[in-house]
């Protein structure tokens, strides 16, 4: 169709990637399917949700273990390809976690996401290396525009060896000069290098704009801080009083479900 946009291809996605630390990728879940599916999770952390630490903004941690209607979806070619590429034929998935922006919520603070957010017990300290070891994905299960809080990204600051979380002179709850809102259509999914410094935008329409975060991770990075009653989470973040993410197991059942695709992706959290 004239005037159409061409799908963005892995190798468009991979030099956004490398220059801005981010990119939008279309239509990875159908326009007929994403509705249902942004229903279905808006339920669940609707029934199952907490709230995160940033006023209005709904959670649910370890969300397949309570919905899977998204998983079909999460071995996408160009998704997993991206990973891929990156990180080479053995990656794992290391959160699913909804993240509802209800409206009115207020702005949160600029920071990078797991190992890298200085914040969290299991951190990689910095300054720390210019390699892309970890994968954030947002997914747009209902439309981010600059109305609904697209989220807030910095391109080019996955370059960077530190971030605002980690007290590098940038005030994390101030917008910084070059920030951006990236915006997207429903079933679209924000793709960054989980260096990239970004944070929660406000809401000021009068619908939740409800999206996932689905990040993808290595082989070798060590899952196991993350992982209730495990040795590492003991050691690193039960006795010293630190502050870590959770993510909660997958049953057997579920995962026995799982898209053949999808499931080598998940193994390892099956208890």
């Amino acid at each position: 169709m004239v005037g159409e946009k061409p799908a963005m291809s892995v190798a468009s996605a991979l030099l956004h990637l490398q220059i801005n630390g981010w990119c939008v990728v279309e239509d990875i879940i159908p326009v007929d399917k994403v509705d249902a599916i942004r229903e279905s999770v808006e339920k669940t952390v609707e029934v199952h949700g907490t709230y995160t630490g940033t006023e209005g903004v709904g959670t649910r941690k370890g969300l397949l273990a309570f919905n899977q209607s998204f998983a079909p979806y999460l071995a996408d070619k160009r998704v997993l390809g991206i990973a891929e590429a990156l990180f080479g034929p053995h990656v794992r998935i290391s959160f699913t976690t909804a993240h509802i922006n209800y409206p009115g919520n207020v702005r949160g603070a600029l920071h990078a996401d797991w190992p890298f957010n200085q914040q969290n017990a299991g951190h990689i300290p910095a300054p720390y290396p210019d390699a892309v070891m970890h994968l954030t994905t947002l997914w747009m299960l209902s439309p981010f525009t600059h109305e609904t809080g697209g989220t807030l990204v910095v391109p080019g600051s996955h370059r960077s060896p530190n971030n605002p979380s980690g007290e590098n002179g940038v005030h994390p709850h101030e917008p910084y000069p070059t920030e951006m809102q990236a915006t997207g259509d429903a079933g679209s999914v924000l793709i960054l290098d989980s260096r990239t410094w970004h944070a929660t935008a406000p809401n000021i329409t009068d619908k939740p704009r409800v999206g996932m975060a689905v990040r993808y991770a290595p082989w070798w990075l060590n899952l196991d801080v993350l992982m209730p009653g495990s040795e590492e989470r003991t050691r690193i973040v039960d006795e010293t009083g630190g502050k870590e993410n959770e993510v909660a197991a997958v049953s057997s059942s579920i995962y026995e479900e799982l898209p053949a695709d999808v499931k080598p992706l998940y193994r390892h959290w099956v208890r």
